[in-house]
């Protein structure tokens, strides 16, 4: 199906942007504020569909929603950005659909900002469903088994047809362990791919980020960011962590690779979403994450409080008539008891999981707020050390 544009822009919104050095309105990133003790740095990322503050937190919204929830509570909960599923809206509506609904945008009623990943990982998930191949992959349908190709070029054009403000080069997730000549194989089958995606996207009101792999080596990430600096993509993921390895592993990766990043580009650690791991990611300088974690945490009846986690659908919580959180605003707490919330869970009731959701992407969107705030301060650090102390991963 031929390429249909969502949206009608004005010719300076239709200007062209990024690829091969160029820039537009549709898309610009600006740092405003550099943490004076640490690598942290606010920044404004401007896109066709709304202004994000940074460092942010996205929502995953796999099947163009975020579980449980309508774009309306999203906007009350002080979401700017969601990300959605490119392989999942591939094999289920299809792409084509939603290009014929007006794009993602209008066919999910979400009129702000939203990023689409490549499939990338996704189809790297399915283990012996697909074969890899310098062409792309050829994988196997999870839902009926039918036989699909997703190529880098035919990954531009799925994100095209959905139609997101930003949308992830074609890579290969590189598992963890990894010998270190399997790792250097994928780190280089990732840089000619995204060359391809570089030359097959075409859509000027979307920003096409590049994904930085290389394992737990140190040598092979320097080189696969140096590599794809040099094709001047708008902004970077990293890629490949959070995918098993311990999280000190992930620290001390980003120690080393986020200075090698262009400090006028945004730099998106993908798969990322516990408190302590954003607050870690935030002090070495990444400006974007996201995460199914707060939501599916939330389905199994476990919310997040500033003291850690708490598995609100368990017994103790049964004559418990307060908050998950004293002083959270959410409309879980202002409304809602523990033992009422856990009352819900326990009776299968929908509202059970829509609450505990609500309340964990309220804790997660005011963390980067208060973060946000800490960095205008310099005083990300003292925050730290106070949060962690008080969550339970005392530093």
């Amino acid at each position: 199906m031929p390429f249909r544009s969502s949206t009608v822009f004005s010719a300076l919104e239709m200007a062209c942007y990024f690829c091969k050095g160029r820039e537009s309105v549709a898309f610009n990133f600006t740092v405003t504020k550099e943490c004076k003790n640490s690598r942290a740095r606010l920044g404004q990322l401007e896109t066709t569909h709304g202004v994000i503050q940074t460092p942010v937190f996205m929502p995953v919204g796999t099947q163009a929603t975020v579980k449980t929830t309508t774009p309306h509570e999203l906007e009350e909960l002080g979401v700017e950005i969601i990300l959605s599923n490119t392989y999942h809206l591939y094999l289920r509506p299809g792409s084509d659909v939603v290009a014929e609904a007006g794009g993602l945008h209008q066919f999910m009623g979400w009129n702000h900002p939203i990023l689409t990943d490549s499939g990338g990982f996704q189809v790297f998930s399915l283990g012996p469903l697909r074969k890899i191949a310098e062409e792309g992959v050829t994988f196997r349908s999870h839902l009926d088994g039918s036989k699909h190709f997703i190529s880098p070029e035919k990954s531009m054009d799925i994100q095209m047809e959905l139609g997101a403000d930003i949308v992830m080069a074609f890579d290969e997730c590189a598992p963890y362990p990894a010998e270190r000549e399997y790792v250097k194989i994928s780190k280089d089958l990732t840089l000619r791919w995204a060359k391809r995606c570089q030359q097959a996207h075409t859509r000027d009101d979307q920003a096409l980020f590049a994904i930085v792999q290389g394992g737990m080596y140190k040598d092979l990430r320097k080189e696969s960011a140096l590599e794809l600096i040099e094709l001047d993509f708008p902004g970077y993921g990293i890629g490949g962590l959070s995918v098993g390895e311990p999280k000190e592993i992930m620290y001390e990766v980003l120690e080393d690779l986020v200075p090698l990043l262009p400090g006028k580009k945004p730099r998106y650690l993908m798969g990322v979403g516990s408190p302590d791991c954003l607050i870690e990611g935030v002090l070495r300088g990444v400006d974007m994450f996201d995460c199914v974690w707060p939501t599916r945490l939330a389905r199994h009846g476990m919310v997040i409080t500033s003291r850690g986690n708490m598995a609100v659908r368990n017994l103790p919580f049964a004559r418990d008539f307060t908050p998950i959180e004293e002083g959270c605003k959410c409309y879980a707490c202002r409304n809602f008891s523990r033992a009422y919330i856990r009352h819900l869970l326990k009776a299968n009731e929908v509202l059970g999981i829509r609450l505990t959701t609500t309340h964990n992407i309220a804790f997660l969107t005011r963390l980067m707020q208060e973060i946000r705030a800490a960095i205008a301060a310099d005083q990300l650090l003292e925050y730290s050390r106070h949060f962690f102390q008080a969550f339970g991963t005392e530093k």
